[in-house]
């Protein structure tokens, strides 16, 4: 583990997470790698009420980010030879009835048309929703220690008309994760922690990441994560730093660090975890919306021609970003702690801060 650098001085970085929290987060830790080397550090509070800051490498739920290391592992078993990337899902998972034409990539791409068990946005503006544990407010806040097992969130999702045929479109949906969890552990004959640590934590000595299945637990030190909503007239606001997530599985279960996310991201591009054509296929983007194997490939906004390899998670008030150049030489991760809502009402913030974040670290011009 590299040696923690933050007394550099890099006033812009606290800046910039100072300004996320007047915009309305309750506390960010970060981490940057770059050519000076690494620098962390955190602002606003791990609890609502109470002054002291977040931990700068405390635990946090990475929410999407699970899908990066569930697709990583999914294409590890493809380079041993136990699965094949354009297998159908069907001839492993028999007892779904998935439409034939599936793939193992689609699962990983988005690009299998399943309906997504956490609620499908339609292009006119309407909404279809998925299990109950994702219904906002109240409900979603009492029901928050319910158990569901995978094999449920998928036959909730294959109950749905599929949003489109397989392969001819994109669309965001957890239940291909869910599968892709299934479709390891049935290959295996282990489950997806006993596969992850084999192929990924053991090897990287990821102890601080955690796969945690149904447990509502999250190791000390954490910030807080809380959901607000309406009750007969009344604004509550709930901690649910405790929390099942079985509820989303696969879909954005796991908790990690920021220093265990950059050892994770800057191995994975560095070539450490897959061979090179797996790792090109992974880095190979929709057109649509720039989506590979698990991971965005997005170009910086400094008009150098960068590009930076990512993918951000939110979960219930905890919120994990994940970003690379493509040879794992620069990084830089975030844990984020917040009030959520049914309305999302962080989401612009949320999408303003990561960018310029983004522009600090990868932009303005710095060395690449």
């Amino acid at each position: 583990m590299s040696v923690t650098r933050s007394d550099q001085a890099r006033p812009e970085l606290q800046k910039a997470i100072e300004e996320m929290i007047d915009s309305g987060f309750t506390g960010v830790q970060l981490r940057v790698h770059d050519e000076r080397g690494e620098w962390v550090g955190s602002a606003g509070a791990a609890k609502l009420g109470e002054a002291a800051k977040p931990p700068t490498n405390g635990y946090v739920r990475i929410g999407s980010n699970t899908k990066t290391f569930t697709a990583t592992l999914v294409l590890q078993l493809v380079a041993e030879g136990a699965i094949g990337l354009d297998d159908p899902a069907a001839d492993h998972l028999p007892e779904f009835g998935l439409d034939e034409r599936i793939t193992v990539r689609m699962l990983l791409q988005h690009t299998s048309g399943v309906f997504n068990f956490t609620g499908e946005y339609y292009d006119d503006g309407t909404f279809a929703p998925g299990i109950p544990a994702t219904t906002a407010g109240q409900e979603w806040a009492d029901n928050r220690f319910t158990t569901y097992r995978p094999e449920e969130l998928v036959r909730l999702a294959l109950s749905k008309p599929a949003r489109f045929a397989p392969g001819t479109d994109w669309s965001y949906s957890n239940t291909n994760y869910v599968l892709a969890r299934l479709l390891i552990e049935k290959v295996t004959g282990r489950s997806l922690a006993e596969e992850m640590r084999r192929l990924i934590l053991g090897p990287l000595g990821l102890s601080d990441t955690v796969v945690p299945d149904t447990s509502p637990e999250i190791p000390e030190p954490h910030a807080h994560a809380y959901y607000r909503y309406e009750d007969t007239g009344q604004e509550k606001t709930v901690d649910v730093t405790r929390q099942n997530p079985s509820w989303i599985s696969t879909g954005g279960d796991m908790i990690s660090t920021t220093q265990d996310l950059h050892t994770f991201i800057s191995a994975l591009m560095g070539g450490k975890l897959l061979p090179a054509e797996l790792l090109a296929e992974m880095c190979t983007p929709h057109p649509k919306v720039g989506y590979g194997l698990g991971v965005f490939v997005q170009d910086t906004e400094d008009g150098n021609g960068g590009t930076v390899i990512t993918h951000n998670g939110g979960m219930a008030g905890h919120a994990a970003l994940m970003y690379s150049t493509p040879d794992g030489g620069k990084t830089l991760t975030a844990a984020l702690n917040y009030v959520d809502d049914a309305a999302l009402s962080l989401a612009a913030a949320f999408q303003q801060a990561t960018q310029r974040l983004v522009r600090e670290v990868f932009g303005g011009g710095r060395a690449r």
